[in-house]
């Protein structure tokens, strides 16, 4: 019983109730009484996003185990645990998953093995897009050979490259804690490549069009929470371009709820538009790049909230929060592992306590999101000191 029902249900000490009073305070107590609060039902989950999984040879090198075998789970398992206590974790397949019968491949036209997507399955990753400038970089084979992989794999929702215009035309939902979500994946680039004719399916180009025409469809098919994946702007540029704006605002007006942007292979703003939560770049998540600008990525946390009311529904966001990632070559950790600023040493970047705020202010423009503190840095010994 809430406060207020217990009081008008206990009379005052020493008198006897009257049901006529009682009955007027009760009809009072209700019509002031917000009808949210009667009405009002509330779900939520737990979702995290980290950015490009960009498998150049020395990635796939480093993780070979044999003639035909590979072993990534080493590289990122240091997150591993975080990964799996969110509902659902997102991250971009920047290269195609091919496998090793396609040949193995690196830039400029990519093809990796499928242990890739093992490793990333096995930490919890199971929201994917397979949208990007690399889709079509094997060709129709690559495709296929991709599509089949993801296909024989339970508990992963994949968008942004499909076997068959029906599929594409299908509101790709799944549910999570009662909540029904859609997730579509674009890219606004293919490197000049393009699907055999009558195939456009192979990879979803972004159009204003083709995201009204899907955003209407995931909502008619009952979806409360749209997510949509952006492969957009300039690479290496550390705020959002006119292209990446405007899209940007033209989902926000389509009702989008959250924008997850990658292709810069930088960090860029996390900011709100209007009611949707936008991600312009979580920048790489692992590669074999080697500047220390391309070597830092970025994870989101949040948990989004549905409140269901008599009069309509509202998606919102909180503990919205960013890790700092870091993806050297080499490190005392071993080669091409991805550490979380959370846990680093001077012995793994040397002061990465000045590369944390550098990177940080890229990321945070306003209030939309805190970024999580790096680990403390060890205290220096006084001038002419030896340290023990």
């Amino acid at each position: 019983m809430s406060y207020v029902g217990s009081l008008l249900a206990r009379p005052p000490r020493g008198r006897r109730p009257r049901s006529g009073l009682m009955a007027v305070v009760l009809l009072v107590a209700v019509l002031l009484v917000p009808a949210p609060l009667f009405s009002e039902v509330e779900s939520r989950f737990s979702l995290v996003a980290v950015g490009d999984a960009l498998i150049h040879k020395g990635v796939y090198e480093a993780a070979r185990k044999g003639k035909r075998e590979f072993d990534f789970r080493p590289n990122i398992r240091l997150l591993r645990d975080r990964i799996l206590s969110y509902d659902v974790a997102f991250y971009n397949q920047e290269t195609i998953l091919g496998g090793v019968d396609l040949g193995l491949s690196t830039y400029p036209c990519f093809n990796s093995p499928h242990e890739v997507g093992d490793a990333m399955l096995d930490a919890g990753f199971n929201l994917v897009s397979l949208a990007n400038n690399h889709t079509l970089d094997r060709g129709e084979k690559g495709v296929l050979a991709s599509l089949e992989y993801w296909g024989a794999k339970d508990g992963v929702t994949t968008s942004g490259s499909f076997a068959s215009q029906e599929e594409m035309d299908t509101p790709r939902l799944f549910e999570v804690n009662g909540i029904t979500c859609a997730f579509l994946a674009y890219t606004t680039m293919t490197n000049g490549l393009r699907a055999p004719k009558g195939k456009e399916f192979y990879v979803a180009l972004y159009s204003a069009e083709r995201a009204a025409l899907d955003v209407e469809k995931a909502r008619e098919a009952g979806a409360d929470v749209v997510i949509v994946s952006m492969h957009w702007g300039a690479e290496y540029t550390f705020t959002p371009g006119d292209q990446q704006k405007s899209i940007a605002k033209h989902l926000a007006g389509l009702g989008v709820n959250f924008v997850i942007g990658h292709h810069a292979h930088v960090v860029q703003p996390v900011q709100m538009i209007d009611d949707t939560l936008v991600i312009y770049s979580l920048g790489n998540f692992i590669s074999a790049q080697k500047e220390m600008f391309k070597l830092i990525g970025l994870m989101v946390s949040m948990d989004v909230v549905v409140k269901r009311a008599d009069d309509g529904a509202s998606v919102g966001f909180e503990n919205v929060a960013g890790t700092l990632l870091y993806n050297p070559r080499r490190s005392v950790l071993g080669r091409y592992v991805v550490v979380p600023f959370d846990m680093m040493t001077p012995e793994i970047l040397k002061d990465f306590d000045k590369v944390h705020k550098k990177f940080a202010a890229y990321v945070r423009t306003d209030d939309t999101i805190v970024i999580r503190p790096p680990a403390s840095m060890p205290s220096k010994a006084p001038a002419g000191q030896k340290k023990k």
